[in-house]
């Protein structure tokens, strides 16, 4: 509950399954990256999530039902997500005002009926999150969606600082022009930023000339590079968009037509 800090949970109903079981295998699911665009049936996934400091206490030891007060009628609107325990696993979704209804309906039995409004709460087809215990893995699809859930878990969603994209910007192999500079790059890039330097900190000395001739091999059409002073120019955000891309590897040619590309999205196979 919203408004409940000491005992924020209630038991809504008992003994029925709220949602399908999923039969999701972590081992499929992608590592949360926020730059990555999944596919229809993907999810993301964090590891060892009993030991992240967002994980919800619930989750973590043995879970009764009776340890739960029922919830009163007064505290129905106050409901911000719902839990449900199904076997070892926990499924969440988020409660917002839309998923109440209050209406008159037509129900269809051995006749047709009607009933007058009553509160009602909209179970969504598919969870939000599912926190799966044999794996200790929570998987979820978008994680603006569960950040009310889980407080904490947006420190995944890392975006550079001011300080670190000026710092960034300020990296050898980047000049820039037409007044370009800290404060005119997206919220986007600031995302990409923060992920380019770590890949930045882990590649070796030797490889960072490799990887200047890697994008412009790629990118000379879009960005200016001087060879001699190792410098790609930097004039939009757009072109630092492209930059940050060489730097992750985004670049690549099909075996079969040699035609180049650039991944949208890219998953480490191991």
């Amino acid at each position: 509950m919203k408004k409940l800090r000491r005992k924020p949970f209630f038991k809504l109903i008992s003994d029925y399954t709220l949602f399908d079981d999923l039969g999701i295998d972590p081992a499929a699911c992608v590592d949360y990256n926020p730059d990555h665009n999944l596919d229809e049936d993907s999810w993301f996934k964090v590891e060892q999530f009993s030991a992240q400091a967002f994980c919800v206490e619930m989750v973590k030891g043995d879970f009764d039902a009776k340890e739960y007060d029922d919830l009163a009628k007064r505290l129905f609107n106050d409901i911000s997500y719902i839990v449900a325990s199904q076997g070892e696993d926990f499924y969440f979704q988020k409660v917002t005002p839309s998923l109440f209804l209050k209406r008159k309906t037509v129900v269809f039995g051995e006749v047709a009926e009607i009933e007058e409004s009553q509160s009602r709460l909209v179970i969504n087809a598919q969870p939000d999150a599912v926190y799966l215990r044999a794996s200790d893995t929570l998987i979820f699809r978008n994680l603006a969606t569960i950040s009310s859930i889980f407080p904490g878990i947006d420190e995944l969603y890392k975006e550079a600082t001011q300080e670190e994209v000026e710092q960034f910007l300020e990296k050898p192999f980047i000049t820039l022009s037409n007044d370009f500079a800290a404060e005119k790059v997206s919220k986007p890039n600031r995302k990409r930023i923060a992920l380019a330097m770590a890949t930045l900190e882990a590649l070796p000395e030797q490889d960072k000339a490799g990887m200047l001739t890697y994008i412009d091999g790629y990118c000379g059409q879009q960005l200016v590079f001087d060879a001699n002073s190792g410098q790609f120019e930097i004039s939009t955000d757009n072109e630092l968009k492209l930059l940050i891309y060489g730097i992750e590897q985004r670049f690549y040619t099909t075996q079969f037509g040699q035609e180049k590309r650039l991944a949208n999205s890219v998953q480490a196979l191991g």
